[in-house]
């Protein structure tokens, strides 16, 4: 772009006129023409545009759709990410149709208006550029050791750092949250991070087996134990031996196990069911758990001291309605996945979709938000998913995303909130607001607050 930092927009447009007055319309945009198939695939190549518009109608054939249809594909295969308005004639809904389903972002009829124009083509922008950051904080996270949690919160990240602090540790950690939350992501984690992390990672869910068979599980048992132990079998105590053991759903195991539990815990010996033999075993056990452990305890479910033994270290893992940005950027994660395992690479997510999306409060965490993109995926008709395709409803508005709109509110706030504070002292505001006067009258007036 050399010195003009202004975004590339390119408009394949051959009519000299609408070039002059497209130019003039977008001049916040550095607007680069081309008149045909040949042209437009050069000034792609050679500018990158995040977005272009496109006549369907270009030379030789403008009385016809070929030559538009034609670009448009060219253009796709060799930048798949450009986002592409089609400009149609009036009441063109089929060529419309078949714009969107060949994977342009956009429509749009012809005669245009600027202004209308210009709010797609903003749009289009948007999306562009929170694709682009969405696809390098994957690709800054996937470099990172704690490979597979995609987070942008704050406090997500301030875990992350946890997880590098503790994964070295023999400690046992205890890894609380909300089903769905990515306790057992933590947990691989943990384990990746730790010098432990050629050994085996092993996975048991508490509350998924029966009462009578988790013992055996656990600790595994002698050739003769009880009717059907034909052969000695190492349980997944033994059997992580080295590496981590993850309990999963710690809160739902049975008291009897507990105290079994507990003797392991604090000896690091086991034995199998029906031997006598005291095994020595070296393992770092993280376990996790969805329940209020101390609830239990004062119910007299839970032994208190099984849960200073499992609680050496804890780490709370927060809801996905509480990780600002977390679920918009764990949806395009996911719409890549199924995406390309359906043979649907280019799909994207409309202005709708990802308005749902960060204003759904998604109890089901992200197990929950994984099922409903990788149904969103196959049912989708077009090359974007939609609001509706997603199957969410939300009666939330959808956040501002403009900058000066979220600037202007918040200063709209704060004068608000101190005015009332002082009783209307615009002397006084202004010295707390940390502006002259003159600023805080000219705010009062902006926002009608006289």
């Amino acid at each position: 772009m050399g010195s003009d930092d202004r975004p590339i927009l390119l408009m394949v447009e051959d009519d000299k006129g609408l070039q002059k007055q497209m130019r003039w319309s977008f001049d916040r945009y550095n607007v680069v023409f081309a008149e045909n198939r040949e042209d437009a695939i050069a000034q792609v190549r050679r500018v990158e545009p995040m977005v272009m518009t496109l006549d369907l109608g270009l030379p030789p054939h403008q009385d016809s759709t070929v030559e538009g249809f034609a670009t448009m594909a060219e253009v796709l295969a060799i930048a798949p990410n450009t986002k592409i308005i089609a400009l149609t004639g009036q009441n063109d809904r089929a060529n419309a149709v078949r714009a969107i389903g060949l994977g342009a972002y956009d429509f749009f009829a012809k005669p245009f208006e600027a202004d209308v124009l210009g709010l797609v083509v903003e749009r289009a922008f948007r999306t562009a550029e929170l694709e682009i950051e969405n696809r390098r904080l994957r690709e800054s996270v996937q470099e990172t050791s704690t490979h597979g949690i995609l987070t942008r919160d704050p406090a997500m990240l301030k875990l992350c750092r946890q997880l590098e602090r503790i994964a070295p540790t023999k400690a046992t950690t205890l890894l609380l949250g909300d089903s769905g939350t990515g306790k057992e992501l933590f947990a691989k984690a943990l384990h990746t991070l730790s010098p432990r992390n050629s050994k085996r990672f092993v996975a048991i869910n508490c509350a998924a087996i029966p009462d009578t068979l988790l013992e055996s599980e656990l600790f595994g048992y002698e050739k003769g134990a009880f009717t059907g132990a034909v052969k000695t079998t190492p349980g997944k105590i033994e059997v992580a031996d080295g590496g981590t053991l993850f309990l999963d759903e710690v809160g739902d195991l049975p008291m009897p196990l507990q105290a079994k539990l507990l003797r392991f815990l604090q000896e690091r010996v086991i034995e199998r069911i029906g031997g006598r033999e005291e095994i020595a075993v070296d393992v770092r056990v993280v376990c996790a758990t969805h329940r209020n452990l101390r609830e239990l305890i004062k119910e007299g479910s839970f032994r208190e001291d099984l849960f200073y033994r499992f609680s050496e270290l804890v780490i709370m893992i927060p809801p996905l309605r509480e990780r600002a940005g977390d679920a918009a950027l764990i949806a395009h994660a996911f719409l890549q996945r199924f995406g390309r395992e359906n043979g649907r690479e280019r799909l994207t997510f409309r202005e709708d979709a990802m308005a749902a999306i960060s204003t759904h409060p998604w109890p089901g965490n992200v197990r929950e938000l994984e099922n409903c993109i990788k149904r969103a995926v196959i049912m989708a008709e077009g090359s974007s998913v939609t609001a509706e395709d997603l199957g969410l409803e939300s009666d939330v508005e959808a956040p501002i995303l403009n900058l000066r709109q979220v600037r202007e509110e918040a200063e709209k706030q704060a004068v608000l909130k101190v005015m009332a504070q002082l009783d209307g002292n615009v002397a006084k505001a202004a010295e707390l607001l940390g502006i002259s006067r003159p600023t805080l009258y000219d705010l009062l007036n902006r926002f009608g607050l006289r």
